[in-house]
């Protein structure tokens, strides 16, 4: 939301500032004969007036996450689970509600139109399309729009010619006429308003005008005094955020190409006093420098190294959290670096603690870039002796575990179980949270996240009732819908029978074909999840996943998933 500044020393400061006229800008030299208020279109005077009438993309960032647009009502977005046709202001209110301080289960159904800050339109067709025009206003700064003022209207503009001569006189409606006649006009036109004219500050106060000195006070004063709806860093926020911790090089894109290989994990430390080093897989270690400056409404992060030119750019920030930030320059170049303050010469005591809390769920192995997803929902308990278990619910197998630092000060967690090569590795610890872990290796070609599952997740109460509910009976797919596409029939023959000890019995003609595993519990975000596994087999392997449950009732469960591409998958459960 716009940030609120003070109402009284708002209006004071203005009022002074339009009374006196003492801290006037000189903007032009307006002519002195036959209308000394006429001003050239190209002047900065026409230009914060093309400003405070652009497009106003800011009202639906919850949807589009860029204020240099808007997209054109209506449009569908689908809100954990459900379609919400968006055709007004309020049901973007609505979808405020819905997602809470998660966005992360909005999906925008595309073609969409969007209308930019100078009303021109454009049709974005997918997901990329529309993350490349919010990465361009980002580092463009195409979001000139002066939110916190606005004309009121209706208001006349005279036109004149070099000698001042009236030439014409138009009546504009609403800012898009306004922008769109200033867009049209040459460079050396010169144009006037009839006075007194008024203008609107996002408080509902207004102001009547009756120059273009007053005008120039007026709108200045509300762009220096209220930050536009952007939530943009500081420059003081930035450098405090880069110092805070070594970072993790997650992503680096140079002249449209990946740098994985190069850059992929290297250590980048930012030092108080300005210099900057990248520790490379390799073991070496490269200098430069860096600063920070605002431009504008964004953050200019400027590095500097004498042997890497491919990121020694400008960079803006264009999304920054809590773990990560991303930075972007032109020409489409792009760093995403990741905090690593808990696993990066970090004691290895303390994640040796921390693993031997609670049991461990695995919720992904990705082996050779491939996923496995044999190993879903088997359970990993680490022992205080160095002994560790893998647990499927009909076999346990037993390995070992250790946890040190490697020569990066990386935390590494060597484990090896019997039978288990695609599990049995080093892993790197590449994000750390209460209640989940993630390791990779090579490049992320090799990653596996663990979720912590202790008695707590077991024992919720709304997990506990799904899990009793689905224990009795059996069980049909009524519904199966993989990325939108209708394959329930694959399952017309099955019954699903949920029984203790985490197996799953699913049965043909009365009988038993197959045996699977399961488990509901409450994850890590505090969303009930369903692991189901099948393994390998037939259709029913399409089944295996971690679900997320979206709604439960006495006789139905429906659970989603979210593809890697960003599809959505469907599985609904009723009791036979």
């Amino acid at each position: 939301m716009k940030k609120l500044i003070s109402y009284l020393l708002y209006t004071s400061t203005l009022m002074v500032l339009i009374s006196l006229g003492a801290c006037q800008k000189e903007f032009e030299d307006l002519p002195e004969q036959n209308n000394e208020e006429a001003i050239k279109a190209s002047s900065s005077t026409a230009q914060l007036i093309k400003s405070t009438s652009s497009n106003d993309g800011s009202f639906d960032n919850i949807v589009d996450g860029a204020s240099c647009f808007s997209i054109n009502f209506p449009y569908v977005v689908n809100v954990n689970g459900l379609d919400i046709i968006v055709n007004t202001v309020s049901k973007l209110e609505l979808i405020q509600d819905l997602l809470g301080d998660d966005d992360d289960d909005l999906e925008i159904q595309f073609p969409i139109t969007v209308t930019l800050t100078d009303y021109s339109e454009i049709t974005l067709t997918d997901e990329d399309e529309l993350e490349d025009l919010v990465e361009m206003c980002q580092v463009l700064d195409d979001d000139d729009d002066i939110e916190c003022v606005s004309f009121m209207f209706p208001l006349k503009v005279y036109s004149f010619d070099i000698t001042f001569q009236q030439t014409g006189s138009v009546t504009l409606e609403n800012d898009m006429q306004l922008r769109l006649y200033f867009d049209n006009l040459d460079d050396d036109d010169l144009i006037s308003f009839q006075f007194p004219i008024s203008l609107k500050l996002y408080n509902d106060i207004e102001f009547a005008v009756n120059s273009n000195t007053e005008l120039v006070d007026v709108i200045e004063s509300a762009k220096e005094n209220c930050d536009n709806d952007d939530d943009d860093f500081t420059k003081e926020e930035l450098e405090n955020y880069l110092v805070a911790c070594p970072m993790l090089m997650k992503e680096v894109i140079a002249n449209g190409e990946s740098q994985a290989t190069q850059y992929l994990d290297n250590q980048m430390r930012f030092e108080a006093n300005g210099a900057v080093s990248i520790n490379r897989s390799a073991g070496n270690t490269i200098t430069g420098n860096w600063s920070t400056a605002k431009i504008g409404s964004k953050v200019k992060l400027k590095l500097n190294f004498t042997e890497l030119e491919d990121i020694s750019l400008e960079w803006f920030v264009y999304d920054e959290g809590d773990d990560r930030i991303k930075l972007i320059a032109k020409d489409g170049n792009k760093i995403i670096l990741k905090k690593g303050c808990d696993i990066i010469n970090n004691d290895p005591e303390v994640f040796r603690q921390i693993l031997k809390e609670c049991n461990w769920v695995i919720n992904k192995v990705k082996v050779d870039d491939g996923e496995l997803k044999r190993l879903l929902g088997y359970e990993l308990t680490f022992m205080a002796d160095g002994g560790a278990t893998l647990i499927n619910g009909t076999s346990t197998k037993d390995g070992t575990w250790e946890v040190r630092n490697n020569s990066q000060g990386r935390l590494v967690m060597a484990i090896e179980i019997a039978d288990e090569p695609n599990l049995s590795f080093e892993w790197l610890l590449s994000d750390r949270e209460d209640e989940r872990l993630e390791f990779s290796m090579d490049d992320d070609d090799y990653e596996l996240i663990l979720e912590k599952i202790c008695p707590s997740n077991i024992d919720d109460l709304n997990a506990a009732e799904i899990r009793d509910m689905l224990k009795t009976g059996k069980w049909v797919v009524t519904k199966y819908l993989d990325d939108g596409e209708d394959e329930t029939s694959d399952y017309a023959n099955f019954d699903f029978t949920f029984s203790a000890l985490a197996l799953v019995t699913v049965s043909a003609n009365s009988l038993p074909v197959h045996l699977g595993i399961w488990k509901v519990i409450k994850g890590n975000d505090d969303q009930l999840k369903c692991y189901l596994n099948f393994g390998s087999i037939g259709s029913l392997q399409e089944l295996t996943n971690n679900w997320k449950v979206v709604s439960s009732s006495a006789a139905k469960l429906e659970l989603r998933d979210k593809d890697d591409d960003g599809g959505t998958n469907v599985l609904i459960f009723e009791r036979k």
